[in-house]
């Protein structure tokens, strides 16, 4: 691990802190308050963390009445960002100003560009794009996308390399152990997902619950088997955001493992399918259920 300097101080440390274990509503109140950041840069971050926050929230409106033509450039992403998951009947257009932006050689600080960039070529299943243009920078998150890429394109190979490469920069971070987390949970095993629970419980009670913590607990139980303990901490999301994807896919996962009536999972489905219609998870069910049926159609249609 690269030591740190006596004395460092990361100003945007709690700001940044809250955005990465998904505590949105904190990462905001933290960025109002930390207004006086000792340069241009940290102002652009901090600002880039609290729309980032506003748009996970899917408070698209306050970014886009925020960030307009004359805002500063290396905000100006961020807005179309906002575009992209706010408007998703203009998706293809907005892709094309991803790309016109990126191609025009834009020139200083290039952080939300690069992140913007990265998030909406995930969100397209453009993986190699998104790779790409993560290796245009160096920084800690980008390091992360990298890992989040590379599971889901079942490299977990490729995600240890880049693992080591987090661990080396700063073993400590936030996104490197939750870097190591979610690569337990994708290698599995009664080891690897007990390190990866202890990782979420750790910054449970360093930072309090959060969804995104609780459905990472949940997933370590239920890879081990634990249904009763999954079901406790998905029951404490569900509290906290009773909409939240990934813990309406656990829900409805969990569901059929406890053996519930089918209408349990069904409603978790719905609800889901009803909120989240461009979630990952949401499309790929889509696809397989009329995958399905047009078998079951062409089936019944030779048979008879």
């Amino acid at each position: 691990m690269t030591p740190r300097q006596q004395g460092d101080v990361d100003e945007l440390f709690d700001v940044k802190n809250s955005f990465f274990i998904g505590n949105y509503t904190q990462c905001i109140k933290e960025a109002e308050n930390n207004d006086k950041v000792s340069t241009e840069e940290l102002r652009f971050e901090r600002l880039g963390f609290m729309y980032r926050a506003y748009i996970a929230q899917k408070k698209f409106r306050v970014v886009l009445d925020e960030v307009h033509s004359g805002s500063p450039p290396p905000l100006l992403p961020i807005r179309l960002l906002a575009e992209y998951f706010g408007s998703p009947q203009r998706r293809i257009e907005l892709v094309q100003q991803l790309e016109q932006m990126l191609s025009s050689g834009v020139t200083g600080y290039k952080h939300l560009l690069i992140l913007t960039a990265a998030t909406i070529y995930c969100q397209e299943g453009n993986y190699e794009a998104a790779l790409r243009v993560l290796h245009q920078g160096d920084h800690l998150e980008y390091n992360a996308l990298n890992l989040h890429i590379y599971l889901r394109m079942d490299r977990k190979d490729l995600a240890r390399k880049e693992l080591k490469i987090m661990q080396e920069r700063d073993d400590d971070a936030t996104l490197t152990q939750l870097s190591q987390a979610w690569l337990n949970i994708a290698l599995g095993g009664e080891k690897m997902l007990q390190d990866a629970y202890y990782i979420f419980q750790e910054m449970v009670d360093k930072y309090g619950s959060t969804s995104l913590l609780l459905n990472g607990q949940a997933a370590c139980f239920m890879g081990q088997g634990k249904y009763q303990e999954a079901q406790s901490v998905l029951q404490e999301a569900l509290d906290k955001d009773s909409n939240a994807p990934d813990t309406l896919i656990n829900m409805t996962a969990l569901s059929h493992y406890l053996g519930k009536a089918p209408e349990v999972a069904n409603r978790y489905l719905s609800q889901l399918q009803d909120s989240h219609a461009d979630n990952d998870f949401v499309k790929e069910y889509n696809q397989k259920t009329s995958e399905f049926q047009r078998l079951c159609k062409q089936y019944s249609v030779t048979s008879s």
